[in-house]
């Protein structure tokens, strides 16, 4: 039940056409969006219930999801610390469940009497997706279902809830306004180095001669002579027309040799000694071009750069859709926003604060005693 109430505000935002191209929300995004809370909550019984109209969240629902969540903090923490640590991701939860009830009354009441069928069959399909979730395994989405606190019946009623919510906001949104190219180009330039930045990157063959794995015939010659006479000798046979790639299947001595030499695309900085030399090399040539052989650590290294690139942002044209995506996506979060706080200014809270310090203190106990 934790994951899909954390998830509601967000899935709402995502499914409203809002386009593609932009990242998801993260949790930590999901905690700065204000949520709605309002109506007088009649004094809980012992801390166990608030209610919400006709709703009532119990202590249960809240405790029972997040028990085996919180376990390992309550384990390794004096209950003082759990509190501290734990108190606002719980204040989060409870009040996701408050907005989600308010939100769905408000639907209700607004939504016409003939809607309960087409809401049946909605929910069954989502039903039969969790099931598909599962690989059609019904067993086992049956006791994830147990673990969330819930039965197939109540994961019903709760997918309806949501759709009719969603089905509520999404009345609520406000028709797009015209997107104007100023729009397009500040949003752009207070984006594109979050969204749309491109790393340098390079990608390269190497033969990658050790000399201490030659064996030496020659008396007038030491391994690193050896070394050096074959790299310039490997060179010639290259201008002569020889493939750079098997000549490094034969000759080098690299991790990559059985695949000709050829590197895997790398950001320069990330090159390690002695491969570091190769990102300063490559900045004096161009793809498809050669180094002359050079003697590094103990290595000697020819490498025929394949491609390379810069740190570049992805210009305007390219990304001009998914701009357009991300405008629309911040106007409906806005306007939803100000809907939650339409439905907060109306809200006189009185015993969340010991409905959640009953979750936290029962939670913690739980988790200590192994329940």
């Amino acid at each position: 039940m934790y994951k899909y109430v954390l998830l509601t505000l967000a899935t709402i935002l995502m499914t409203s056409g809002c386009g593609s191209g932009e990242k998801d929300l993260t949790e930590a995004e999901l905690a700065k969006i204000p949520f709605a809370q309002r109506q007088d909550f009649p004094e809980c019984s012992g801390g166990l219930v608030l209610t919400i109209g006709s709703e009532t969240i119990t202590a249960n629902e809240i405790i029972a999801p997040l028990t085996e969540h919180f376990k390992s903090a309550a384990k390794t923490s004096s209950f003082e610390q759990f509190k501290n640590q734990v108190r606002p991701q719980l204040e989060t939860v409870v009040s996701n469940k408050i907005s989600n009830a308010l939100l769905y009354q408000q639907a209700k009441q607004k939504m016409p009497n003939n809607v309960d069928e087409q809401l049946e069959k909605a929910a069954q399909q989502e039903v039969s997706k969790f099931v598909v979730g599962f690989k059609g395994d019904y067993a086992r989405a049956e006791e994830s279902l147990k673990q969330m606190d819930m039965d197939w019946d109540s994961f019903k009623e709760y997918q309806k809830k949501l759709i009719l919510s969603q089905s509520y906001i999404s009345s609520k949104l406000p028709q797009d306004k015209p997107i104007t190219y100023s729009d397009l180009i500040k949003s752009y330039n207070e984006m594109k180095y979050e969204f749309f930045a491109l790393p340098a990157m390079l990608q390269f063959r190497l033969i990658d001669i050790q000399p201490e794995k030659l064996q030496v015939t020659n008396p007038n010659q030491n391994q690193q002579q050896l070394a050096m006479s074959l790299a310039k000798d490997l060179i010639k046979q290259i201008e002569q027309g020889k493939d750079f790639g098997e000549l490094a299947k034969t000759y080098s001595h690299g991790h990559r040799s059985s695949f000709g030499g050829l590197w895997k695309p790398v950001q320069p900085e990330s090159l390690a000694e002695p491969y570091d030399i190769l990102a300063v090399l490559a900045k004096e040539i161009q793809p498809g071009q050669i180094t002359a052989p050079i003697t590094v650590s103990g290595h000697v290294l020819i490498m025929k750069l394949e491609q390379k690139q810069t740190d570049t942002i992805k210009p305007f044209e390219n990304v001009q859709k998914q701009v357009e995506a991300k405008i629309i996506f911040e106007r409906r979060k806005q306007a939803i926003d100000q809907l939650s706080e339409k439905l907060a200014s109306q809200a006189e809270l009185r015993n969340k604060s010991a409905f959640i310090d009953f979750c936290l203190t029962k939670i913690y106990q739980n988790s200590i005693n192994g329940n």
